[in-house]
């Protein structure tokens, strides 16, 4: 996304190509170890795929009862498919949905087929999840047609707005407002704690806390009510939700089905800041990414995050550091550059002696390193005391940051954060802060030339080393897995997590001989059927 022919910092391509070569190092063999897995998560998303919906009256997902069925009789080593499709076929019951809710009273014996009828079972699973996935096809078509149709946003980067009441309802006429304020990317942030539940909560919701529960329902409200405003702009108007935690392949697999355009989806965020498995998330955010990158969505990764538990000068290259793994695993995945939402922030202490030149120094390093990548760049938060004139300057400095380094996605800082969940005469002023400082100062950066020896290029070339140095730390860490041991010695965040604990854990199931999934071979493949 970026615009400029020519980087403005002079960074050594050796160096680049160390850091990359470093993440590769450290990320394949958390990748192979995802691949040698299975959770509860990716056989859920993968029923989804098959049309399979809805909850009993508990409000337990039909998904759930069938996975943990299959998982109490025959195991899912050999995934879900198989025992599934076989006892449809044996007449156990007529449809996936009343097989589920069979399975819900422990009614069904399931077994592992072989032979003639394992082949039988796989094909006819592949055939059924294959119409989920063109499914999502068909809505990465339509989006395409809509761009085509209403347009993109004049300018860049894309203002970035969230909308958070707790109930899609009232979420929907604020969503709509902000739109016609200027907001390009409409982000429904998520009621807090989902990411722990293991199961996706069904239909329309009023009451979530600090957030709006993501579900099928939410999502397809928000889609068709953005659409009609991106109708009446004369600009599509992009959806955001949140593919992590302990259903994140559920919550991508969803997103895909009703046309979302962006997704928050970092590598260790979940590890890190909700204490899940690490092997949990691998699997997971690998399975959820491959939706993604099927979907045509751009993901969002998290980097901010650690900067708010550890300090922003110091822990500088930990960002970069997370950036080039993310970056490897996604493009693992499948994801392409234009779907890399790579992220970091605006969150050095601002009484802090050259502040606003490190911050300058940072982002620019990471759109340096990611050319192509639509960085979301995140405002302030950790140092807003609640003087909201101080706040707004911040955001203000916070908004030139973003158009000077042509970062893709900038997220809409508030006055009022650490005060009050913002009204709508908040996102209000701080829509005119952003607009004012992409209006008045949009094309600085033909003017912007930091010297080669300036104190701005020695930062970034600084923070770039330092990367470099725990990239090779990292490496050097014993066992078969470096990152993990890494995760697990506090590397990043100052959050120890081991592998061998966390939330989710009893979810991870290792992959027997003759594993059959037939949403991850349509996905590796770019089968349509």
């Amino acid at each position: 996304m970026s615009s400029r022919t020519k980087p403005l910092l002079e960074l050594d391509k050796a160096d680049v190509r160390r850091a990359r070569s470093l993440a590769r190092k450290v990320g394949k063999p958390v990748v192979d170890i995802a691949s040698r897995h299975t959770t509860v998560s990716v056989e859920r998303a993968t029923l989804r795929l098959a049309g399979l919906a809805g909850a009993d009256h508990d409000r337990v997902p039909w998904v759930n009862h069938l996975v943990d069925a299959v998982r109490e009789t025959s195991g899912l080593e050999h995934g879900v498919a198989l025992p599934v499709w076989d006892a449809l076929r044996r007449g156990v019951a007529p449809d996936l949905l009343t097989l589920a809710q069979k399975s819900s009273s422990r009614s069904v014996d399931f077994r592992i087929p072989g032979g003639k009828d394992a082949t039988a079972a796989a094909k006819q699973a592949r055939t059924t999840v294959a119409a989920g996935i063109r499914s999502i096809d068909k809505q990465r078509a339509q989006r395409d047609r809509l761009i085509k149709r209403h347009g993109d946003p004049k300018q860049r980067p894309w203002i970035y707005l969230i909308v958070a009441t707790g109930d899609i309802y009232e979420d929907i006429p604020q969503a709509q407002a902000a739109a016609r304020e200027g907001a390009d990317v409409i982000a429904v942030i998520r009621s807090t704690g989902q990411s722990l539940l293991d199961y996706v909560p069904e239909g329309a919701t009023r009451e979530g806390y600090a957030g709006t529960y993501a579900t099928q329902e939410n999502f397809r409200l928000m889609r068709a009510a953005l659409d009609e405003t991106s109708k009446e702009l004369g600009r599509y108007i992009r959806l955001t939700n949140y593919a992590s935690g302990l259903c994140m392949p559920e919550i991508a697999t969803l997103a895909g089905l009703e046309r979302l355009d962006m997704m928050l989806n970092d590598s260790m965020y979940g590890i890190l800041f909700r204490d899940i498995n690490p092997i949990r998330t691998f699997v997971d955010q690998r399975f959820s990414r491959q939706i993604h990158a099927r979907a045509g969505i751009i993901i969002n990764t998290g980097e901010d995050n650690y900067l708010t538990t550890s300090d922003a000068v110091e822990a500088a290259h930990t960002v970069t550091v997370s950036q080039l793994l993310n970056e490897y695993f996604a493009k693992e995945a499948g994801l392409e550059d234009w779907q890399l939402g790579l992220g970091h922030a605006f969150e050095i202490n601002p009484d802090l002696q050259d502040s606003f030149r490190m911050e300058l120094a940072h982002a620019l390093l990471a759109r340096t390193l990611f050319p192509d990548a639509p960085l979301k760049w995140m405002p302030p938060t950790k140092h807003m005391t609640g003087d909201v004139f101080r706040g707004n300057l911040l955001d203000g400095f916070f908004n030139l940051v973003g158009t000077l380094t042509g970062q893709g996605i900038l997220l809409v800082g508030m006055m009022t954060e650490a005060v009050v969940t913002p009204w709508i005469s908040d996102r209000d002023i701080a829509l005119q802060n952003v607009r004012y400082v992409l209006n008045a100062a949009g094309g600085l950066t033909e003017d912007f030339h930091p010297p080669r020896d300036g104190f701005i290029q020695t930062r970034a070339r600084h923070v770039l080393g330092e990367a470099i140095d725990l990239l090779e730390e990292i490496a050097a860490e014993p066992g078969k897995a470096p990152l993990l041991e890494a995760i697990a010695d506090g590397t990043f965040g100052e959050m120890k997590r081991p592998a061998t604990a966390g939330k989710g854990l009893d979810g991870v199931v290792e992959r027997a001989d003759g594993f059959v999934n037939p949403a991850i071979d349509l996905l590796e493949t770019g089968a349509t059927r």
